[in-house]
């Protein structure tokens, strides 16, 4: 267990250190609380039809982003019925967790460094995916990149959806701010 009140993670050091200052001067900020920076990251699994089909698929979800994001994730349950698809209000569906602080920068620093370097055929993130808003999101098809996951205990390969939000107005402050977090844009 880390001791929260001597731990610090390694990118929010580098962020204190490097990337507010840069930020600061690259868009003539004035007063520091301009500065853009990362507000949350929300991880979701959505299981779909395998979850009409068999409802401890969500479960499985649940647990595997529960060790992918080193909190606690919910089980996200259906808010409609779909006769057409067999979708009964309340039905398990997926599970979320929203990360922040330590752990946000945690993650941040594992999705960068050591998942996206092993994602098959990886030539880099979309640098459109951005809302209008200063926020990113992108999506993983594979969860078993992630070293937490033991591929042997998979039942299941689900797709991650990772949403990282910022406290930026735009998109190009968004971006520049992920860049100076080394995030392999493509474009």
């Amino acid at each position: 267990m880390l001791d929260t009140a001597t731990y610090t993670p390694r990118l929010r050091v580098q962020f204190r250190d490097t990337i507010k200052p840069a930020l600061k001067e690259e868009f003539g900020y004035t007063n520091d609380l301009q500065i853009p920076r990362l507000d949350k990251i929300v991880l979701n699994i959505g299981c779909g039809a395998e979850a009409v089909r068999d409802s401890k698929k969500a479960k499985s979800a649940q647990e595997d982003l529960t060790q992918i994001a080193g909190q606690k994730a919910l089980v996200t349950l259906a808010k409609n019925s779909i006769a057409g698809f067999r979708v009964r209000e309340g039905m398990p569906m997926g599970a979320k967790v929203t990360l922040r602080g330590h752990r946000m920068y945690d993650f941040l620093d594992r999705l960068i460094t050591i998942a996206m370097p092993r994602i098959r055929d990886f030539r880099g993130v979309s640098g459109k995916s951005f809302d209008g808003r200063g926020n990113y999101a992108l999506g993983i098809k594979e969860h078993i990149v992630f070293p937490e996951i033991e591929y042997d205990k998979v039942d299941e390969v689900w797709g991650l959806d990772i949403i990282i939000a910022t406290t930026a107005k735009t998109d190009a402050e968004a971006k520049a701010l992920l860049k100076h977090f080394n995030m392999p844009f493509n474009s």
